[in-house]
């Protein structure tokens, strides 16, 4: 899983041919802690077909309030760099993650 901050998210995400998943979160936020280990489990399961990357929130603010990421977490899909489908806070889990990376492969 790639580790993206604001100088290499544009090259790794923005422009980046077909999908990619972008795992943001952010010092101290404990669902993201909790949510995290499932989702490198689906990076190892999916790698191969998703590009997978993410996005500490916290030394990248204005970055994200400009892809409008305004609560934590949030797992996101994007499609030749464009924002297509969301998971934020409650609706982030493991299992609907992977149903939405389903949609993608």
């Amino acid at each position: 899983m790639l580790v993206c901050d604001k100088n290499t998210f544009e090259e790794e995400v923005l422009q980046a041919k077909g999908p990619v998943l972008v795992d943001f979160f952010g010092d101290g936020c404990a669902p993201c802690a909790a949510l995290m280990p499932h989702v490198e489990a689906l990076s190892e399961k999916y790698g191969e077909k998703i590009k997978f990357c993410k996005l500490n929130t916290t030394q990248a603010r204005r970055l994200a309030i400009g892809q409008k990421i305004m609560g934590l977490p949030v797992v996101a899909i994007y499609q030749d760099g464009e924002k297509k489908e969301e998971l934020v806070k409650d609706d982030a889990t493991a299992e609907a993650v992977e149903a939405m990376i389903q949609k993608y492969l």
